[in-house]
């Protein structure tokens, strides 16, 4: 197992992790956006307000991106189970 082998082995574990992790982040940070400012706009300040539609959205995208997501983590799964023979080295 080499150095190389190593740190690229850690650069696709955190970019499947990106990669993952990606949709539900972005859809919470456009509905926080639009949520902060509609606030702003008519100065109301309910905590309620802001998190009981990111559940929603973050409820709804996990599952429209599972199947997505699932696959993204048995290809990576698959890569690693294919680099067993390579770590022995």
């Amino acid at each position: 197992m080499t150095e190389q082998f190593i740190i690229h082995l850690a650069r696709e574990t955190f970019f499947t992790a990106l990669l993952v992790s990606a949709p539900v982040l972005i859809a919470s940070a456009i509905v926080g956006l639009i949520i902060s400012i509609f606030q702003s706009a008519t100065s109301i300040n309910e905590m309620t307000l802001t998190f009981v539609p990111k559940l929603i959205v973050i409820a709804i995208v996990t599952v429209i991106a599972l199947p997505w997501i699932i696959d993204v983590l048995v290809s990576f799964t698959k890569e690693l189970f294919n680099q067993i023979p390579n770590i022995a080295k």
